[in-house]
């Protein structure tokens, strides 16, 4: 795929659709891993490629750590996943969203809060930083 900003929404609006039907199917108020997944089983569906609970490698000054963090979900080598099962979510949670862009060069990410009554209206927020700012359209 061709990075752009044009496939990147196009993208966006496959993985919302994925999210929103496995929110209408099961509503909020379960634990995150059952939306997780269920939004794997939907993607796969879909023919959407990803990787599932991937680590996300740190370079601090040509050293790597080994770390235990991992993103939910990594689409396409382009976009980061993150899911949550909250009351609301937090700055942190846009923070851990952020920082994974960032350490995968990722142009976008999409932060999904299940435990809401309406998916696309209150429990989905989608992020873009500097590497998606330089992409053509």
């Amino acid at each position: 795929m061709l990075l752009t900003k044009s496939s990147l929404k196009d993208l966006t609006y496959q993985i919302n659709g994925a999210a929103i039907e496995v929110h209408k199917a099961l509503g909020p108020g379960l634990l995150e891993h059952v939306y997780h997944q269920c939004l794997k089983h939907e993607l796969q569906l879909r023919d959407i490629d990803f990787v599932s609970e991937m680590v996300v490698a740190v370079e601090y000054k040509d050293l790597e750590i080994e770390t235990s963090l991992r993103c939910d979900f990594y689409v396409e080598d382009s976009i980061v996943i993150e899911l949550k099962s909250v009351e609301s979510t937090l700055p942190i949670h846009e923070a851990q969203l952020m920082t994974y862009m960032k350490l995968l060069n990722a142009p976008k990410g999409i932060l999904f809060n299940f435990n809401c009554i309406n998916l696309y209206r209150e429990g989905q927020k989608t992020y873009v930083n500097d590497f998606f700012r330089r992409l053509p359209e």
